[in-house]
C-alpha cells in the first residue's frame, strides 16, 4: 500500500467517526460559552462569535462589565450594526485604575440589570457578557442571580460570557468552556497595548 493510499484510508476512518458524531448531535437549542482562564483571546472569541452571528442576521446584545474608560477597536467597529445590535459598556474601567469600590460596584450592578433584561428578552438571539466573570469574582454581581437568569433565557438564546476566574458554579451550567493560558505575552517585554491587538 503506497502512502497517499494509507493517508486515504485513515481519512475515509476518521471522516465516518465524524459523521458519526454529527449524526447523534440532534440537539437545537441556544448554547453557555464561557471563555476564561489569564491568557489572551477570551473577549477576542466572543466578538468573533458575535460577528458570526451578526452575519447569520441575529438580534445581538453586548454588555461590556470592566472596560469603559478607554475606546475598543470592537466598540468602534460593532457600533456599526446598530440596528441588529444593542452594545452597552458599562465599566468604569479596570479596578485598579478606579479605586473606587462603591463605585465599581454600582457600575456592575447597572451593567448586570441591562444584562438580565436582555437574558429575558427572546428577541436577543446572541447575548454577550464581556468581562462578566471579574465582576463575579470579586462578588460585584451574585452568581446565583446570573445562574437563575440563564436558567430561565430563551431556549434558542446563545450567550457568551468572558473573563478570567469564572466561578465553579458557571462552568458546570456552561455547555463549552474554554480556559485560554499565556505562554507568552508582548507586555512583559515592554510593549504596549497595541491597536488592532488589545485595543
Amino acid at each position: 500500500m503506497t502512502a497517499e493510499e494509507r493517508h486515504r484510508e485513515r481519512m475515509q476512518r476518521k471522516k465516518e467517526l465524524v459523521d458519526r458524531k454529527i449524526a447523534r448531535a440532534t440537539i437545537e437549542r441556544g448554547v453557555l460559552v464561557v471563555n476564561t482562564g489569564n491568557g489572551k483571546g477570551k473577549s477576542s472569541s466572543g466578538f468573533g462569535m458575535l460577528a458570526r452571528s451578526l452575519g447569520h442576521g441575529f438580534h445581538c446584545g453586548v454588555v461590556q462589565f470592566i472596560k469603559g474608560s478607554f475606546s475598543t477597536g470592537e466598540e468602534a467597529f460593532f457600533r456599526r450594526f446598530d440596528e441588529d445590535l444593542d452594545y452597552h459598556v458599562m465599566g468604569e474601567g479596570f479596578t485598579w485604575e478606579t479605586q473606587d469600590k462603591a463605585r465599581d460596584i454600582a457600575a456592575a450592578q447597572a451593567a448586570w440589570d441591562i444584562a438580565a433584561r436582555m437574558l429575558a428578552d427572546p428577541a436577543y438571539d446572541f447575548v454577550l457578557l464581556d468581562e462578566l466573570n471579574i465582576a463575579l469574582v470579586k462578588q460585584y454581581v451574585r452568581l446565583e442571580q446570573v445562574l437563575a437568569a440563564l436558567a430561565t433565557r430563551p431556549p434558542n438564546q446563545h450567550v457568551v460570557i468572558t473573563g478570567r476566574g469564572a466561578p465553579d458554579g458557571l462552568i458546570e451550567v456552561a455547555d463549552t468552556v474554554t480556559e485560554m493560558r499565556v505562554v507568552k505575552h508582548a507586555f512583559e517585554a515592554g510593549i504596549k497595548a497595541q491597536k488592532g491587538i488589545e485595543l
